[in-house]
């Protein structure tokens, strides 16, 4: 990716769907913090979206408490009197503890309040699954239905798939979403293919070196699906529409060369600058040829029809509420069992720190460059399960991090010092927000590699 070569139009559409969707992720996290401390006595000084220092773009006190937005869109957070953390209130902890701070609680209730924030996230999770499967059910386009097969990059066909190969197994399971082929090959770690080919079934061994290659973010166009090119809009200068093109039309050829299938026309149109090509096309049972002018991109300046708007026949499972109920808690637990092997991978060397990482603007560029609500929920409970697993791990300055010397405490009998965990939360954030600066260069170096 380059400057150039992103759509800015889009930015602010993928940008308000990250925002809301993260908003209501840290709303919900700092929420189980807040509700549990309240729960169990303890005063809560703040509770804000966003971080605030110096000044806050809003902010009301309501009882003991002053709700906020702060300037800064990269998390939140809610004060608890007592209790050592990003605040690094060292004043109040200077003095003797009062019966509504978090340090007078017992030790089970500080855990609790420590894991409120994640226990919401998995519920959230679970709860926007359920509702997704309710109320969309779950699409799929099984391989055989992909009538044209796949289209294999240089990668795929380094292994040994080609073009038009229809992949039917990922080792020894049946695939069944074509779309899912090339995560299901890394989640699994898989060593073989069952693809046919014409009239033959092969299978394609893969070997363990294949897994690294597909983590990277070259290798996102492993497979795609091969369809032919009907033209279905145009941009708004459009060389093709001036030529006379009309939607509908399939292109099968440009100058002499057949392109029979989009990527055909995609590679044939690699490289190219403005200038005039004859385009062939098939209109109502006739071929026609048409001169069309490239734009200085070196593009028709028309769009293919969509896989669905082709014909191509997806499947929907569809769920009453009481089936998504536990299909919801089964999704989330899959989200989960995805996101521990990536994190595996990454520490055994099958993934690069420099390929897998990426802040808030590898995230937003995640989110669709059009408004769907299926796609949003479903990336918001996705996120969720991610935040919460996250925030679990034992580090310290994470919620993780607390909880763990609070077992220890349990435990032992033994409460650490406030010295000891000032230090600890220190040394967390320093190391958080280090990782959060190398994330952040990656993604700042990536737009301009």
């Amino acid at each position: 990716m380059t400057l150039l070569a992103i759509d800015w139009s889009t930015v602010p559409i993928q940008a308000a769907q990250f925002i809301l969707s993260f908003s209501i992720l840290i709303l919900l996290h700092e929420f189980g913090h807040f509700i549990t401390a309240r729960w169990f006595g303890c005063r809560v000084e703040k509770f804000y979206l966003f971080f605030n220092p110096w000044f806050s773009l809003f902010k009301k006190k309501k009882g003991d408490t002053e709700y906020g937005i702060g300037w800064i869109p990269l998390g939140g957070y809610v004060k608890i009197s007592g209790m050592i953390d990003e605040s690094m209130d060292k004043e109040q902890m200077k003095l003797p503890p009062q019966p509504h701070e978090f340090r007078s609680k017992p030790a089970w209730q500080r855990l609790i309040i420590m894991l409120g924030g994640i226990i919401v996230n998995v519920i959230l999770a679970i709860i926007i699954f359920i509702f997704i499967l309710w109320v969309w059910g779950k699409e799929y386009l099984p391989p055989q239905n992909a009538k044209y097969g796949i289209v294999a990059d240089s990668l795929a066909h380094t292994v040994g798939l080609r073009d038009g190969d229809i992949v039917l197994k990922v080792d020894t399971a049946t695939l069944k979403d074509i779309n899912t082929l090339h995560g299901q090959v890394i989640l699994r770690e898989a060593r073989s293919l069952t693809v046919k080919r014409g009239d033959s079934t092969v299978v394609v061994p893969l070997q363990e070196s294949l897994i690294p290659k597909l983590n990277s973010r070259d290798a996102r166009d492993f497979i795609t699906i091969r369809a032919p090119f009907v033209v279905d809009t145009f941009s708004k200068q459009s060389g093709a529409r001036e030529a006379g093109l009309l939607k509908n039309d399939t292109i099968i050829g440009a100058n002499d060369t057949a392109t029979l299938f989009y990527n055909d026309f995609v590679k044939f149109m690699k490289n190219k600058k403005a200038g005039k090509i004859n385009i062939k096309v098939i209109r109502a049972g006739d071929t026609l040829t048409k001169e069309v002018q490239l734009d200085e991109n070196g593009k028709i300046g028309a769009y293919p029809k969509t896989l669905k708007g082709l014909g191509f026949k997806y499947e929907t499972r569809k769920y009453n509420f009481f089936e998504a109920v536990p299909a919801g808690f089964k999704e989330c637990w899959v989200t989960l069992g995805r996101y521990v092997t990536g994190l595996r991978q990454l520490f055994t060397g099958k993934a690069k720190p420099s390929e897998s990482l990426g802040s808030v603007l590898s995230i937003g560029g995640i989110y669709p460059p059009f408004w769907n609500w299926q796609i949003f929920w479903s990336l918001t409970a996705i996120f969720s399960i991610i935040l919460a697993f996250m925030n679990i791990l034992p580090i310290p300055g994470l919620d993780g991090g607390h909880a763990l010397f609070t077992l220890a405490e349990m435990v032992s009998g033994r409460k650490p010092s406030d010295k000891f965990l000032e230090y600890s939360q220190m040394v967390g954030m320093v190391l958080l927000m280090a990782l959060m600066a190398y994330a952040l260069g990656l993604d700042v170096w990536r737009l301009f590699k």
